[in-house]
């Protein structure tokens, strides 16, 4: 199995970023730490993180024959990309939304994501083990996530 894991805005300054709710991993520490993960479970992982939501829907677009599984944290998209919604619709590739932080624990406007309907599923409040936690629900799944 092979996963595009895609991080939006500001998570290449994790580590740096409000270290008391994301934590002091940096974004390369993270992909490191991922990577390992995925080999140890014989997958492959490509990283990919853009502060851009048009890179970010190019990637989701080009993902189609080229991975089994999505695993983005939106970042602040999540609050209001309809656009990055619609890509994910728009593919055939199964997708688990991943937040570093319980969203639902904090400011209101970040309770809502527009983006897990065109989800599998939704990981939040488990620091980076929510990506962790996604690519074990692939793997025991199967890619299609049944």
């Amino acid at each position: 199995m092979k996963f595009l894991i895609l991080n939006g805005p500001n998570l290449n300054l994790l580590g740096t970023r409000e270290p008391e709710i994301y934590g002091s991993c940096s974004y390369e520490d993270l992909c490191a730490r991922l990577s390992e993960y995925a080999k140890k479970q014989g997958c492959g992982a490509d990283f990919f993180q853009s502060n851009y939501e048009g890179a970010l829907i190019e990637k989701i677009h080009a993902s189609m024959g080229s991975y089994d599984a999505i695993i983005l944290n939106p970042g602040a998209f999540a609050h209001y990309s309809y656009a990055l919604r619609d890509a994910l619709s728009s593919v055939a590739v199964p997708a688990v939304e991943v937040h570093i932080s319980n969203i639902h624990k904090r400011e209101e406007f970040r309770r809502h994501s527009v983006i897990a309907a065109a989800c599998t599923g939704q990981i939040c409040g488990l620091g980076l083990f929510g990506y962790e936690a996604a690519m074990d629900y692939f793997t025991r799944r199967g890619k299609n996530g049944n």
